[in-house]
């Protein structure tokens, strides 16, 4: 070509593309993402749960045929499990979030109407607890090829309304994909979202089920394996040192440790910043095992179900440092518990949002960075608790661990066990090994009061949403997220009350059907037992509460009624071993923790006595009384609820 002949113009070759439908294109790009952390690498999405229904059976389950049958070549499987209730799915979906330290998730598919409003109540949890699971409802044509269709819901003055749009309020990212091409940028908004440690939980992608069957010239780009850095944002400077000065002008500071540690894997840096300042540290629901029962600066729980020794330390604290929680009422105890006059609050949280809360100094990072930042600042200038304080908090934890004992004491191996004395057994009985699951009911109260936690996840109580029934599924999930099915395995106890049990056994099923090791243990109290003592305290007489035959006049005080739980479990295919005494519930404890199988260990429980039974709650929770009344229990249970809300203050 001679220098002044014009430049021939370079032939265009279109981008290589793929060929699938909407389906097969979600799957595929699901089964190559990853997080990255530290330096360790993992699927994103591992595993789909799914329910099949017309409205994603031709598309997300035919996808997953072909995912699961290597497909998309051995390395990006996508393994599926088979559900039997679509909450119960997100339940178990969560539950193995929890245990993967949020760097792994599951994905759960379901069919249009009923199926997808029962993903609600899951999402509802996954996003208060701020943990990741993706949902994919199937949802009504996008096309509106004959209106309505089955399970449509009408709204007359919306037309592209479904019931999937009850999800969004509890979803931290919500779409609908209308169209094939725009799956791409709704897949990427929804993989950021599950990874961003400040900003997961819930994630709701709606699919209509002609749009799932659509193929499409995906562009191959878009099945490039792909890493998301979970990442460790630093404190900034000025709230480091501003954070550091309140610190070391603190009296009694006492620490808040909630969930945010657990989820940063921040346990090991929170024990070097007690060690080197002698600081107490309490802790949440979600906190509890941040530091291990038997460390030194551990004094337990915090708030309405915590321990004398946090709640008195929380009384007279002059700074409050929250590592990693949200402050709820129960920790709190509805705003009555920190009642130092010239009380501070500094909050060390990933999400400003909570950083912020009470009023407090906010130190907006990962808890793990921003703790060693604060004890790195603190290193050069000689801080430390007084030994006095140090030699107080210390002697109260070893008085509470005498009122511990007392609780789970069995006197007499030929009585009937009461609650406290379970937990007694299960807790002569385990290792850090071992992981216990509970949500609802008393057992959480007593839990967060009196177990004795031996490693960062052993203690696994949702009560971020407290939902009955999510016990067993989370139990699937925490089994499958420990390797259930290696020669290493850890023994997973989902503990529950009569009432939890009958809202969602179905799962049960599913362990067995994946031969699960789980340790299913039943405590029989013939009704709620939780609300039940909370009816007595605000006048409301327990009304409603027993599982009982009514009476004749009306009530619900005749008797128990004859269900027998333990032969419910044996018919979904547990083995059951039933306990009558306290020396029958050590035996099957122990035979059940050793069981290859999934087991079911079934007690009757006794109320409780002054000697056994719990130590009553050590702060307030406001649950209003009525105003007015004319039954005695509530105009007693008014006076005692005004003498409490009296002493309720704005932290500002």
């Amino acid at each position: 070509m001679s220098p002044t002949s014009p430049a021939s113009p370079k032939k265009h070759r279109p981008a290589p593309t793929r060929r699938l439908t909407t389906a097969q294109a979600l799957v595929a790009f699901l089964a190559r993402q990853y997080t990255e952390r530290d330096g360790r690498r993992q699927r994103l999405i591992s595993a789909t749960w799914g329910l099949f229904g017309h409205g994603n059976v031709a598309g997300i389950g035919q996808a997953l045929v072909e995912a699961g049958h290597g497909g998309n070549g051995t390395a990006h499987r996508m393994p599926y499990l088979q559900g039997r209730n679509e909450q119960a799915m997100v339940h178990a979906a969560v539950g193995y979030a929890r245990q993967s330290g949020r760097l792994s998730a599951h994905a759960v598919t379901t069919s249009i109407g009923p199926g997808a409003t029962n993903l609600v109540t899951g999402a509802a949890l996954a996003t208060i607890n701020r943990l990741p699971v993706l949902l994919l409802p199937g949802d009504t044509f996008a096309t509106r090829p004959a209106d309505p269709v089955l399970q449509q819901l009408e709204v007359p003055y919306a037309g592209d309304v479904s019931v999937n749009d009850c999800l969004r309020p509890v979803s931290r990212y919500f779409d609908r994909i209308t169209r094939p091409e725009a799956l791409i940028p709704a897949a990427l908004q929804a993989m950021r979202v599950l990874a961003d440690p400040a900003e997961t939980g819930a994630v709701t992608l709606a699919l209509p089920q002609d749009v799932q069957a659509e193929a499409y010239d995906w562009p191959e780009e878009f099945f490039a394996e792909r890493d998301w850095h979970i990442r460790r944002p630093a404190p900034d400077t000025y709230e480091l040192e501003t954070a550091v000065r309140a610190i070391r002008s603190a009296r009694r500071p006492l620490i808040v440790a909630g969930g945010g540690v657990r989820h940063s894997a921040a346990e090991e840096t929170l024990a070097a910043f007690t060690a080197a300042t002698r600081i107490p540290a309490a802790s949440t629901q979600a906190g509890k095992g941040a530091l291990r029962h038997d460390h030194p600066a551990d004094v337990g729980g915090i708030g309405h179900t915590g321990t004398a020794t946090a709640n008195e330390l929380a009384r007279t604290a002059d700074l409050v440092i929250g590592v990693g929680t949200r402050f709820s009422d129960f920790t709190t105890a509805s705003g009555t518990l920190f009642a130092d006059p010239a009380v501070r609050f500094l909050h060390l949280n990933i999400t400003a949002f909570d950083a912020h809360k009470l009023a407090a100094l906010p130190l907006v990072a990962d808890a793990r960075a921003g703790l060693e930042a604060l004890t790195a600042a603190l290193a050069g200038r000689g801080y430390r608790v007084d030994p006095a304080y140090e030699t107080e908090y210390t002697g109260a934890k070893e008085a509470w661990e005498e009122r511990v004992e007392a609780s789970f004491a069995t006197p007499d191996p030929a009585a009937r066990p009461t609650q406290t004395q379970v937990l007694g057994l299960l807790d002569d009985l385990v290792t850090e090994d071992d992981i216990l699951i509970n949500a609802a009911g008393s057992l959480p109260g007593d839990l967060h009061k009196l177990w004795r936690t031996r490693s960062r996840d052993q203690y696994h109580v949702e009560y971020g949403y407290s939902c009955m029934g999510y016990e067993i599924p989370a139990a699937i999930g925490v089994l499958l997220a420990t390797g259930a099915r290696s020669r290493e395995r850890r023994p997973v106890w989902a503990l529950v009350g009569d009432g939890t049990y009958l809202m969602n056994p179905t799962e049960i099923v599913t362990a067995v059907q994946e031969n699960l090791p789980l340790k299913l243990l039943i405590l029989q109290n013939h009704g709620y037992a939780s609300i039940g003592g909370l009816s007595e305290s605000v006048g409301a007489e327990r009304f409603g509460t027993a599982y009982r035959h009514r009476d004749p006049d009306g009530g619900f005080t005749g008797p128990p009624l004859p269900v027998d739980l333990a032969a419910n479990a044996a018919s979904l295919g547990l083995r059951v071993l039933r306990a009558t005494t306290v020396d029958d519930l050590r035996k099957a404890l122990s035979e059940a923790r050793d069981a290859e199988g999934p087991t079911c260990v079934y007690v009757e429980t006794e109320t409780p006595d002054t000697v056994s039974g719990p130590p009553p709650a050590q702060a307030w929770w406001d649950v209003p009384v009525a105003e007015t009344a004319s039954r005695p229990a509530a105009v007693k249970a008014r006076e005692e609820y005004d003498r409490q809300v009296a002493a309720r203050r704005r932290h500002l």
